[in-house]
């Protein structure tokens, strides 16, 4: 099979679908191995990052989708939904970057971290589509763990958790106050700290 009927496949399946779909269904279709799909998927990438087009090829871990480009989302939207566009709370987004950052999360560790109940806000991004449940916690009462879904990963133009930026370090002073600093985390670093606290 040549790469333009390939590429032309791949674009169909994508089309047709409407969602994601598992770069190992490409690879049965086609029956290719993953360096070749994932070629022919590049060059779909390029031809729709030009200008004149108003779609893009966007991955989500192991799995890609056909999407509008973010700058018509304002003539698209109002076509397929008359809702009012969801937006998030401050409280929403910094529970939703809690669990971003940690998944396999518990309600009552989020809670720690944020010093307040956040019951509300979590039943609004399970609503949300955000999160969701990432099974239960072995401990006493079997509490939920929470972790991202594929939808916080493309509301948010990444294809996976490790395209986060990178969380700054921080360290406590002699108030008991946080203070951003990238701090050393080499032993001999964490030894001399240790021999400040000391005096």
């Amino acid at each position: 099979m040549d790469y333009k009927k390939s590429q032309a496949i791949i674009e169909a399946m994508l089309f047709a679908n409407g969602k994601e779909v598992n770069i190992k269904n490409l690879m049965t279709a086609l029956e290719m191995n993953e360096d070749e799909v994932k070629a022919i998927l590049e060059l779909l990438r390029q031809k729709y990052s030009q200008e004149e087009s108003g779609i893009e090829l966007i991955g989500v871990k192991d799995s890609y989708q056909l999407v509008t480009k973010k700058e018509f989302y304002e003539y698209v939207y109002p076509l397929l939904d008359n809702r009012i566009k969801p937006s998030l709370s401050s409280a929403a987004l910094e529970t939703l970057s809690i669990i971003a950052y940690n998944p396999n999360i518990t309600r009552s560790q989020i809670e720690n971290i944020r010093g307040v109940s956040s019951d509300g806000t979590i039943y609004k991004l399970l609503e949300f589509e955000l999160i969701e449940s990432a099974g239960k916690l072995d401990a006493p009462g079997r509490p939920t763990m929470y972790q991202v879904t594929d939808n916080f990963l493309k509301m948010f133009g990444i294809s996976n958790l490790e395209e986060l930026p990178e969380l700054p370090r921080y360290k406590l002073d002699e108030n008991e106050q946080i203070v951003i600093d990238d701090l050393p985390i080499n032993s001999s670093d964490n030894t001399e700290n240790e021999d400040r606290k000391d005096e």
